[in-house]
C-alpha cells in the first residue's frame, strides 16, 4: 500500500520494540525498528518517517538528544516519547516545538493508537 504511514520506533528494549511493532502493524502501519538513536540517525528514516516513537532513556543519545539533533538538522516530524522512568517529562529546549505526547510505561495501547490516529489524520 503506497499511502501506508511509516512509524519509526527507537527503543533499546527489544521487547518494547517488538510489542509496538506488532501493535502498529496490526493497525495498518508500516514500522521500522531501531535499537538506538544513532541507528535511526544513520539511516534514511528521518526523511521517510511519518511519526517517531522514541524511548527517552537509552544508552548513547537519549530520546531528548535525538529530538534536539533532528531539529538542529532541520528535520521536523511528530515525536511521541515513551519512558519507563517515573516523574514529570524531562525539559526540552523551549525554542523547539513540544513533542506530541509523553507516555509512561506501561501505557494504554488504545491511547497510543488514538494519539497516532490524531497525529496522522486517520
Amino acid at each position: 500500500m503506497s499511502d501506508t504511514k511509516i512509524i519509526a520506533i527507537v527503543d533499546d528494549d527489544e521487547s518494547v520494540r517488538l510489542a509496538l511493532d506488532g501493535l502498529l502493524r496490526s493497525n495498518g502501519y508500516s514500522v521500522r525498528l531501531y535499537a538506538n538513536a544513532e541507528a535511526f540517525l544513520g539511516s534514511d528514516a528521518p526523511r521517510t518517517t511519518a511519526c517517531l516513537i522514541s524511548d527517552i532513556q537509552m544508552p548513547g543519545l537519549t530520546g531528548i538528544q535525538l529530538y534536539e539533533t533532528l531539529h538542529a538538522d532541520g528535520v521536523s516530524l511528530p515525536v511521541i516519547f515513551i519512558t519507563g522512568y517515573p516523574g514529570p517529562p524531562p525539559s526540552i529546549d523551549p525554542a523547539l516545538p513540544p513533542p506530541i505526547a509523553f507516555f509512561p510505561k506501561p501505557f494504554s495501547c488504545a491511547q497510543l493508537m488514538a494519539c497516532l490516529a490524531d497525529v496522522l489524520g486517520r
